[in-house]
This record gives C-alpha cells, sequence and structure tokens, in this order.
C-alpha cells in the first residue's frame, strides 16, 4: 500500500503546484505523509457533504479540484463551514489534497478533460504555458576529450530535450592558439602557435542550471583558459501546456453543437445556456474549465466558432457578441470541471495498479440546485 506522500509526488508529477496562479491554493492540505493510503476519492468542491461522503466510503486522501482555504481564515473550529470540513475529514482519517490551477492547464487536466469530453480533437491550448528558459551551451574541447566533457555536461543537468537525454552535438573543426607569457597549456608550448584536432560540442540546458553546467564544462575541460558560449534561446511557444483548449469538432450547427456539450455534461438545474445564431456552423471550437470570460479578448479576432466556459456575466457576454465574436455556451461550472475527476481517477488506477481502489464522487455541489 502506498504512502500518502508516494500519492501526493504522484498527483505533483502530474500537476506541478510550480505552475499554478500566484495566488492560488494547492497541495497537501492536511494528513502525514506517512499514512497509508488505500483509498482515494476525487471531487470538484470540499463541502462538508462531500467530507462525508469520502469519510463514510472510508477514504484515507480526498483530491478535490477547488481549494478549502483559498482565502486565509482566523479559525478553523468545527463552528464555520471551513472548520467542518476539515474536521469531519480529519476525525474521520481522510487527508485533504487540492489541485486547482496547477491541475486547469496541465496535460490531463481540466480544460483538457472538458475539451475531450466534448469530442474536440487536434488540441492546441488558447494561451500556451510559457516553458522554462534554456540555454544552448556550445565549447570546444580537443577531440580525445570530447566524451569526458559531454559526460560531464549531462551530469550537470544538460542534454534534455522532452523525452531524451544525453542529447548533444558534435562538430570536428581545427583549433588555433598561442600560449603565452605565464601560461600553463595543457597543449603546445609557450610562444608557439598551436593546431589542434578539436570537437565543438552544443547542448541545451535548462537556465536555471546555467551555473552548475559552466562549473562543470571547466572542471572537466583540459584547457587552462575553455573557451564557450552560452546563448538564451528564445521560447518557442510550442508548449502543450497552457490555458484552455481549442480543437476541431465534426462539423455541424451551434443548435447540434449545444446539445452535444449538454449531453456529455452532467446534469445541473444551470443547465447549458448558448448565445449566438441556431444555425451557425461549429467547426473550430474553445473550451475553458471554470470561469473563461478573461479569455474573451484573445478569442474575439480568433478562427473559433463556439466558446464554452462557466459563468460568462450579462455585459461582457453581450458587447463580446456585439463584435462579432464566437458563439457561446455557458455552462455549469462543477459540470465543466468534474469532468476532470474520471480522468485523474484513471491516470491514478494505472499508477498504483490494485493497491489503490478509487471513487470519483457523482454529488452535485453547484450552488444552483432547482429552476422553478
Amino acid at each position: 500500500m502506498p504512502s500518502l506522500a508516494d500519492v501526493v509526488d504522484l498527483l505533483h508529477a502530474w500537476y506541478p503546484p510550480g505552475t499554478a496562479d500566484a495566488w492560488d491554493a494547492v497541495g497537501l492540505v492536511a494528513g502525514h505523509p506517512t499514512a497509508d493510503v488505500g483509498r482515494v476519492m476525487f471531487a470538484v468542491d470540499p463541502t462538508i457533504e462531500v467530507a462525508r461522503e469520502a469519510v463514510e466510503w472510508g477514504a484515507d486522501l480526498l483530491v478535490v479540484h477547488h481549494p478549502l482555504f483559498l482565502r486565509p481564515v482566523s479559525s478553523v473550529a468545527a463552528t464555520t463551514p471551513k472548520g467542518r470540513t476539515l474536521h469531519a475529514l480529519t476525525q474521520g482519517g481522510c487527508a485533504l489534497l487540492a489541485a486547482h490551477t496547477n491541475a486547469d492547464q496541465a496535460v490531463s487536466g481540466v480544460s483538457e478533460s472538458l475539451a475531450l469530453a466534448l469530442g474536440l480533437t487536434d488540441l492546441a491550448p488558447i494561451r500556451p504555458a510559457p516553458a522554462a528558459p534554456l540555454d544552448k551551451v556550445v565549447t570546444f574541447v580537443p577531440a580525445a576529450d570530447a566524451d569526458v566533457v559531454r559526460a560531464a555536461l549531462q551530469e550537470a543537468g544538460a542534454g534534455r530535450i522532452g523525452d531524451y537525454d544525453a542529447a548533444s552535438f558534435t562538430v570536428t573543426g581545427e583549433g588555433r592558439f598561442r600560449p603565452l607569457d605565464g601560461a600553463d597549456p595543457a597543449i603546445g608550448r609557450v610562444g608557439r602557435l598551436e593546431v589542434v584536432d578539436e570537437a565543438r560540442i552544443e547542448v541545451v540546458a535548462p537556465r536555471a542550471r546555467r551555473t552548475a553546467v559552466v562549473r562543470a564544462l571547466l572542471a572537466a575541460h583540459p584547457y587552462e583558459e575553455p573557451a564557450f558560449d552560452v546563448l538564451p534561446l528564445a521560447d518557442p511557444g510550442l508548449a502543450p501546456t497552457g490555458t484552455g483548449r481549442i480543437g476541431t469538432v465534426e462539423p455541424t450547427t451551434l443548435e447540434g453543437f449545444a446539445a452535444r456539450v449538454a449531453a456529455a455534461l452532467p446534469a445541473t438545474a444551470h443547465g447549458v445556456r448558448v448565445a449566438g445564431d441556431r444555425d451557425r456552423p461549429v467547426r473550430r471550437v474553445a473550451v475553458c474549465g471554470g470561469a473563461g470570460d478573461f479569455l474573451l479578448d484573445e478569442l474575439a479576432g480568433s478562427d473559433v466558432d463556439a466558446f464554452v466556459t462557466s459563468d460568462l456575466r450579462h455585459h461582457r457576454a453581450g458587447e463580446f457578441l456585439e463584435h462579432g465574436g464566437p458563439a457561446l455556451v455557458d455552462v455549469a461550472h462543477w459540470a465543466a470541471e468534474w469532468t476532470w475527476l474520471p480522468v485523474v481517477e484513471a491516470r491514478l488506477r494505472e499508477a498504483t495498479g490494485d493497491r489503490v481502489v478509487t471513487r470519483v464522487s457523482t454529488r452535485c455541489t453547484d450552488p444552483w440546485t432547482f429552476r422553478p
């Protein structure tokens, strides 16, 4: 049986807390890292009803999308709503973990899960996340010492490209230099021009590892004064992670696409609201799990035919449509984000096998409960 720390490490590897927005509050909220985890439940909201469901089922860990403590509190007494939830979980031996904006942007995250649930293909982020900054490190080394220097660069963290490591480029040529008085050359003599068969080695390295990589290069290089370049690389903007998703669907009308949305999402009192011409052709679709009106300006001039999100406001929606933007499909916040739960559940089951039992809560925690 894995420990809580083991399960948290898996979830954080898929949805790194460092990618969450600065205002967010994600990660482990309650629980001892060494505790055994045999049952994990997934839900959107950490309400008291969800907490009781988790405890009654015997969950050792409750994973939620929305943080319990997004804003500071001065008390967690059981007389407060948040305190009641926390006490119910801790008294029942159930830990709590929140994955919020870090799960929104990730591969197999909230927006991607929503897009796949609606049948979108050829997915790309609406707003790609910036890739971690990279350097290219170039050095010139005697050919006989090239393997040693390459190994040192790799050990320091260079040469990783996607799912590949030990990646480098080498081309050979002639290096020329004349040691001057005071030099202690590894090759050649003071005052005499030297010509050496050299290898030009190029590697990519995380900018955060720049100092370590350069130190490793200097330590492994046989020359007293090695020649090297450190070149900052531009972000190509091809990150698979980021805010929202854009994709394609089989050609349909706005009315037909809205019906597909309604059928794909769990039922809520909110339902599906649509703004636009029923007969408008729909092929390109953008989605954003949760409240996505902050993306309206970016989508206004795009080739998107419809935008699916939640919590759209009256004036913003009206002005957006007046300026010829995509049709709007407004769905319940809870329903849109619930589509992520089966996805993360499947990832955890695949990673842990039969060591962990999982469950997705189907309890609707959308605050709107009925229409008269």
